[in-house]
């Protein structure tokens, strides 16, 4: 089985936020960044299919040379092969044609994507790359098993959890529960080491629609000033009066 995980590069949600240029661009400086939490659970997961089912495992990303480090740590975790997208990830439709490409190039029976990053929270990448590679699709992913081929998947719903079986190839969008946070992996030195001689292949961009652009980032406004209410009577006239919530 042959296993594509798809690596977003977010900011660490401990990092200071900025914006420059009018709040039109986010300012990098002093931000540590780290895999997309949601992709690194999928990435834990294709690690177990690789040491149980001997499948192979790839990274890939689209980004500018900075997002590297990022995929070294993935291929420090065990990854077998990373691939960068060279091109600014400008918008969820233009990844996705981005990812498309690699995704038939290389012939992969399962697409492991997070079902959203941590920092636009859009959620369009593993549905959008479903439907431009004609590949089935399950969301919001909390389990998952493959035996010859024949996929058993569990999908968080409202009020409960669904059970879905499907054939490969497939995309997933994975989350929380797709392994356990106790599972997650630290690259350990050998790792590190093996890593540094494992191929990081830059691929160039294919022609695709950058139907989005950020116009203003806006942080959210400051809390107002707590006020102590010494009674009952008092809690209720602020909540009705200044609070306007009953």
């Amino acid at each position: 089985m042959k296993i594509l995980v798809c690596i977003s590069n977010v900011p660490d949600t401990t990092s200071k936020i900025n914006f420059t240029d009018g709040d039109t661009k986010f300012d990098t400086n002093g931000v540590q960044f780290v895999i997309n939490p949601n992709d690194e659970f999928g990435l834990t997961r294709a690690m177990w299919f690789k040491e149980k089912q001997g499948a192979t495992v790839h990274v890939a990303t689209v980004g500018d040379a900075s997002v590297e480090p990022t995929m070294r740590k993935a291929l420090a975790i065990g990854a077998d092969e990373a691939i960068r997208i060279n091109t600014e990830p400008t918008d969820g439709f233009y990844v996705a044609e981005q990812l498309a490409k690699v995704v038939k190039d290389g012939g992969y029976d399962l697409v492991i994507c997070g079902r959203e990053s941590i920092d636009y929270n859009g959620g369009m990448v593993p549905g959008i790359l479903a439907t431009l590679t004609g590949m089935n699709f399950i969301n919001t992913c909390i389990g998952l098993e493959i035996e010859d081929k024949k996929v058993t998947a569990i999908r968080e719903i409202d009020g409960g959890k669904e059970t879905l079986s499907s054939s490969l190839p497939l995309v997933v969008g994975g989350q929380k529960g797709l392994v356990q946070e106790s599972d997650l992996r630290i690259p350990n030195m050998r790792g590190i080491m093996m890593a540094r001689k494992k191929a990081l292949n830059v691929v160039e961009p294919v022609d695709g629609i950058k139907a989005t652009t950020d116009a203003k980032f806006d942080k959210p406004a400051p809390k107002g000033a707590v006020k102590l209410a010494n009674s009952v009577d008092e809690l209720v006239d602020l909540l009705h009066n200044e609070a306007k919530v009953i």
